[in-house]
Parts: C-alpha cells; structure tokens; sequence
C-alpha cells in the first residue's frame, strides 16, 4: 500500500544520506518533497502540516547539522515522528479490555468495509490467541443474507454463532445475545452490526441504542484504507455519535496510496487497534506504528516476520530439524519442508516485503523472473524422487536425475539447480547449527534490527525449537545475514533458484 510513498521518500532520504554536511536550505528543501510526497499519498493536509513542521524543527538543529552522518540522523527524525503520527510506541495500544466475562465487543462501520469478514478474523483470532470462548451474534437484519453470512464464518472458524430469529429487531438480538452469553459462559460476544452505503441518522440511531443496551467494552470502527480521506470523514462522524474505542483498518494489502492510515490515528485521535490483509480468515496483524513506520521508509519488518515463521512452523518438527543440523544433517525431505513453510508465510514476495531495502528485494525478484511458481516447481522435482534419493542425495546420478526430471515435467538442468540449492543450504544449516540462537543474533544486529524485540519474540515462541532451526528463520531454511536469503540462494542476493535467470 505504501510503495509510491515509499519510493518517494527513498529517494529523498537517498539525496541526503550522500553529502557530508548538510545546510538549512537542504533540510528546507527535502521537507518541502517530504511534503509533496505525503500530500500525493493522500495524507491529510492538517496532519501533514503539523508532521513537517514538527520533523523541520529538529533537522534544522545544532545536533543534525553538525552531525557526523546528518543524513541518517534527518531519517531517524522522520522515523520517530511517523510512529508518534501513528500512535507511538505503546504495545499496549492493540490489546483489547475483555476482561469480565461476557465482553461486548461492538462492530461498526459502513457497508463494504469488510465489516462481517473482520468479525470472523477477530473471532479465529480471539479463540487461537487468546483462547476466548467466542459467540457471534449479527445486529444486519437488513442486507440480505447477512446474518447466514456470519453464520458460516463462525462455522471455518470454529465458534458459536446466535441462532438466527426471523423478524427480531436489532436491539432485541443483542438482548438476545447478551443472554445466550451469560447462560452458556461464553467469554466475548462480538456483536457485527448493520452497515449502510453512507451515513445517515436511522443507521446511527440504531447502533447508538444498541451501544446503550450492550455497554460494550470495545467499539471497533472498520473502514477500508482504500478509500482514502473518505475513510478518515467516516471515523470522525461515526465517533461523535459513538463511544468508539479503536480503529481496524481493511484492504491494507490493496494498492491504495496510505493516506488513511497515516491520517486516521492523528485525526479521530483513536488507536489503530488491527489492520486487515486480504480475505483468508487468517489475515489480521495487531497494528505496530513502529513497523509500519519502518516499512515506509524501506526498512522492513523482521519482527513481523519471526512472528510469522513462528507461528507457521510446526514446534515437533522444529526441534527434529534442530537436532539433525546440530549433527550437520539437512535432507531432501527437509528442503521440502522448508519450502512449504515458504510458501504459507506469503511466498517470496511476502517475505521480501518484510525485509530492509524492501524495494531492492522485489526488484532483485522481478530481475530474475522469480515467483512462487518456482517454488511448487522445486517442491515437484523433490516429489518425483524416491523416499532414499531425499533421504541420500549422493545417490542421484545421472540416470536418475534423467528419471525425476521426466517425473517432474521439467529439465534436468532444473533438476541439477535443486540439488546445488540443497548443498548451500545444507552447508548453510550445518554453520547455523553450530551458532545456535547467537548466529540468528548477530544476523539481526548486522541489519539494524532491534535484538531486544527479537529476544522477546524467540521467548513467546518457545526459544530456538519454536523458532524452527537454531538461529534460522523458519520456512526460510536458515538465518539471514547479508542483504540476501541464504538458503534460497547465495547472501547478498536471490540467485540459485531454480527457473530463475540471473541478470
């Protein structure tokens, strides 16, 4: 979403970063581009103001201006004041106060903001995190098939929805619904009212008697990031009728140009508590105005991708893979898996997406013709051998090789660029297995990354077995020290893919 805002802001920070010293007039002159490119991403002008002159103010000091790297001390500033535009750096800011049971949580928002399909994600992720015994109760007597919609949702996600009543009002649902909660012991009801095309007073009337008679602890507003400052008018007309009490932003993962989010926190002065990634009921992140801050400004996200390998990556078969590379063992069943976990952590462009000098990653992926299908190419090659050739690569001679090749529907050559990729990353592993966690350490410190949040993650996810191999990155294959991803090539780039061609 943020790429235009992105390639802007690089290539400012790119003019300033090369000069040794730095004037007033090219501070001056950078935020009046800064400026431009937040005014083109859609951002509001009131906050753009205050965020320029806030940023101008400190760039222009004694400190940045004699600094031994002012360039890198203007883009620390801006930094600082995007998380501070975002809601600052309060981890606390995406919890919810579901405390005494049974919480309301109340949904809201206008329709076509993927208000139902939220209340599905928030309710998977409710039972699976924080293990709530979840009811979902539709308020949407009025959008056809609505309430069956959130019906089924509750079903894939593998709670309880109300039954449905024909002909009940809204307000007499929640009663409903509050009842059915205390009786049954449930812990959280999340209440998914009726949105509207646009705002009008019957819709606002509505929810405000249903917000009296529910009390809700929550009141989350969903609005769609794609549509730009309408999305911010929303949230501030819909918090003036109701006790809202945070923001979920959807579509994130659109082609919007991002001025909403960085719009919505500074103008209703409400937390952005979850931001929506596409349609998979699997798709809502806890919002971090400090990642989001570091991928605007081409930094990555590691953080947000150990969580996720964290969570993709099968603990059991975690501590079996740390245990055969602390012997310096790495099959082909295990690239195979690795492979796998690729693929379910978003694919090679997600993952690039999370990693500093994001843009130059997908450039280097789309210079050498690389997506996902290589991927499933290399899984199929890998498929095609026998359970003894994966398990004792050394037996693959030239016959054989002819044999998975015809197997797989590809070349040998591709056959051959698998089993290379599998020796790098079995000498990869066979390293990594003797550094232990201190290797994936010193790979996120030579990136910049703050160790302290990747210390708290590796605690969360079980040390090094929850993590997948010692000092790597689950689904990965290994750390990641260089600018590259070692184990699906060599460090400092993407090479060594089969399929791929190298530029």
């Amino acid at each position: 979403m943020f790429d235009a805002l992105t390639d802007r802001l690089t290539g400012v920070f790119d003019g300033l970063t090369g000069r040794g010293a730095l004037s007033e007039k090219d501070v001056s002159a950078a935020m009046r581009e800064i400026r431009v490119a937040m005014l083109e991403a859609d951002v509001a002008l009131p906050v753009v103001k205050d965020f320029i002159a806030k940023v101008k103010e400190e760039a222009i000091g004694e400190a940045v201006i004699k600094s031994v790297t002012p360039g890198q001390m203007v883009i620390k500033i801006v930094h600082d004041a995007l998380v501070d535009m975002l809601g600052g750096e309060d981890e606390d800011a995406g919890k919810l106060r579901v405390d005494s049971p049974p919480s309301v949580i109340m949904m809201a928002g206008l329709q076509g903001s993927g208000k139902t399909t939220t209340t599905g994600k928030l309710a998977k992720r409710l039972k699976e995190k924080e293990r709530k015994k979840v009811l979902l109760a539709s308020l949407d007597v009025r959008r056809p098939a609505a309430m069956e919609q959130l019906g089924i949702l509750a079903k894939q996600v593998g709670v309880s929805s109300l039954p449905i009543v024909p002909g009940q009002l809204p307000v007499d649902i929640a009663k409903r619904a509050l009842q059915s909660a205390k009786l049954q012991g449930f812990d959280i009801v999340i209440l998914d009212t009726a949105g509207r095309t646009t705002l009008d007073e019957q819709m606002m009337a509505e929810a405000e008697e249903v917000a009296k008679i529910a009390n809700p602890k929550e009141t989350l507003l969903v609005a769609d990031a794609l549509t730009g400052q309408d999305a911010v008018e929303t949230a501030k007309r819909f918090h003036e009728r109701l006790p809202l009490t945070g923001l979920v932003l959807t579509r994130m993962d659109g082609d919007g140009r991002g001025g909403a989010a960085l719009s919505m926190r500074a103008v209703t002065g409400l937390p952005i508590k979850f931001l929506g990634v596409g349609e998979k009921l699997d798709g809502l992140d806890v919002f971090s105005a400090k990642r989001v801050a570091g991928l605007i400004l081409g930094r990555g996200d590691i953080v947000s991708l150990v969580e996720k390998a964290g969570e993709q990556m099968d603990a059991e078969k975690a501590e079996r893979l740390a245990k055969k590379m602390a012997k310096g063992q790495f099959d082909l069943d295990d690239m195979a898996d690795q492979l796998r976990q690729l693929q379910k952590m978003g694919g090679l462009g997600g993952i690039a997406g999370m990693l500093p000098g994001a843009k130059k990653a997908k450039q280097a992926l789309a210079a050498s013709d690389m997506d996902d299908s290589v991927i499933k190419r290399q899984e199929a090659i890998i498929s095609s051998m026998t359970k003894k050739e994966r398990a004792k690569p050394a037996l693959l001679n030239a016959s054989r090789r002819k044999r998975i090749a015809a197997g797989a529907g590809v070349q040998v050559s591709d056959v051959n660029k698998v089993l290379k990729m599998h020796k790098q990353m079995a000498d990869m592993m066979k390293k990594m297995g003797k550094g232990g966690m201190k290797g994936l350490m010193g790979a996120m410190g030579g990136m910049g990354v703050n160790q302290a949040d990747i210390a708290k993650m590796a605690a969360r996810n079980g040390g090094a077995a929850g993590m997948g191999a010692p000092g790597g990155l689950p689904g990965i294959g290994s750390g990641m020290p260089g600018t590259g991803l070692p184990g699906l090539g060599a460090p400092g780039g993407l090479p060594g893919l089969p399929g791929s061609k190298k530029k």
